[in-house]
């Protein structure tokens, strides 16, 4: 469902991704783990059809990107929040459920659905200038989902989000992959990083490691994810023990 096949991509003479080669399959949330300036957010806006790489092909749902097409079966959630602060939290759905052409009762039906799931019901009709960062980040990822799409771009998904929420966002992300949906999800967090079916640890640009996190831990016989990734990042990925 997600392919990005030998990517690379410089910002002027500064490579920002190597040769970056992953697969993401239906029913699965994959996690990108790594530092800030890894490449994690760029990965994800080339997935998304918003940056073109220099080298290598992009795939969603069968469609090479950019594409219309491609980008119609896309749920985004940027780092950067993208909603209307002189609107409400239901306008900015409204707003976003209209461009996906949806018909006003499931949009509404699913509106009502997403406030709940991200707990801003109590909410929806407040100015989004009056929101905290927290909420408008749950706002955000109201609005990736309300079109139920069938693959998910999730850069940094629960920056700023309560411990309790995170969980039940979680809970949310494992509902929708076991429905068939691809869920692509950024992150440094290293219990996050458990969490995810697969990963790929990606440092400066590349992948230092791939699979999910069981495999990863086997293969260098150590106890979590946090040890696997500074084993790859010292360069000592060789040295299992």
């Amino acid at each position: 469902m997600i392919e990005l096949n030998g990517v690379s991509i410089s910002l002027g003479k500064t490579p920002i991704l190597h040769d970056i080669h992953l697969q993401v399959t239906p029913g699965t949330v994959y996690g990108l783990l790594g530092p800030s300036g890894a490449g994690k957010t760029t990965a994800v806006k080339i997935a998304a059809g918003i940056l073109r790489a220099d080298r290598g092909d992009v795939q969603i749902a069968g469609q090479r990107m950019p594409s219309l097409v491609g980008m119609a079966a896309i749920g985004y959630m940027a780092q950067e929040d993208a909603l209307y602060a002189d609107l409400t939290g239901r306008q900015n759905l409204e707003f976003f459920g209209a461009m996906y052409r949806m018909e006003k009762k499931a949009m509404a039906e699913r509106i009502d659905y997403v406030l709940n799931l991200v707990n801003l019901t109590n909410d929806g009709r407040k100015l989004v200038s009056k929101y905290s960062g927290g909420m408008r980040r749950r706002l955000a990822l109201a609005a990736a989902v309300l079109h139920d799409p069938e693959v998910l771009l999730l850069d940094e998904p629960t920056v700023g989000i309560d411990p309790v929420l995170r969980r039940d966002l979680w809970a949310e992300l494992y509902r929708i992959a076991a429905a068939g949906k691809t869920i692509l999800v950024t992150t440094h967090v290293m219990d996050e990083a458990e969490k995810c079916h697969r990963l790929a640890m990606l440092r400066d640009g590349r992948v230092i490691g791939e699979g999910s996190p069981a495999e990863l831990k086997a293969q260098y016989n150590l106890t979590t994810i946090e040890e696997v990734f500074l084993r790859l990042s010292d360069g000592k990925g060789g040295d299992a023990a």
